[in-house]
């Protein structure tokens, strides 16, 4: 099983709890809005980091850093941008997907500092369709928050947006208490 870091929108601050979200995750996805190299570098520490731009971010990280990423982390297809309507996929596919490629099981991203977490008929074709929220000044009256996700062979297990003191603020999966114990 692997254990994903998700996070967004960061603007050059990285929490001392954000970190401490970050700190056991096999692997980390940033969303976009890095705010600089030092904070790619921080969680580079922790886990290989997947990054995309964000549009308060320059180009000063380097080819590895562009506007989309498709990760496949333990077998699990993810489009990574950080704005929503560029991971959207439609009738006439989506900014971050080119003619045939594959569809992802996960679609992640960031800018509007707002958590979300889409199952089912919202999220298609893709299987998920999330933004982790905001370490740095939240919106929508929500609480400072970062995501995790745990994979296995190809599937999700599981999705966990939580608020830095511990709240749940959206699950599914292995994380949604209200499901039964696996």
């Amino acid at each position: 099983m692997t254990t994903i870091g998700l996070i967004s929108d960061t603007h050059g601050r990285l929490p001392d709890e954000a970190l401490a979200a970050m700190a056991d995750v096999d692997h980390i996805i940033h969303a976009g809005d890095i705010g600089g190299p030092e904070i790619l570098h921080e969680l580079e520490a922790l886990a290989p980091t997947t990054a995309v731009l964000g549009n308060n971010d320059f180009d000063e990280y380097g080819a590895r850093v562009g506007r989309f990423a498709h990760p496949v982390i333990d077998g699990v297809r993810f489009l990574v941008a950080h704005y929503p309507r560029d991971v959207r996929i439609g009738f006439n596919g989506c900014a971050g997907l080119a003619a045939g490629d594959p569809i992802p099981q996960v679609c992640v991203h960031g800018h509007t500092h707002v958590p979300e977490l889409l199952t089912g008929a919202e999220a298609r074709p893709a299987s998920f369709f999330l933004c982790p929220g905001a370490p740095f000044r939240p919106r929508g009256g929500f609480p400072k928050c970062t995501g995790r996700m745990e994979v296995e062979g190809g599937r999700v297990l599981g999705v966990r947006i939580a608020s830095f003191d511990g709240q749940t603020v959206f699950a599914v999966g292995c994380f949604d208490e209200s499901a039964p114990a696996r």
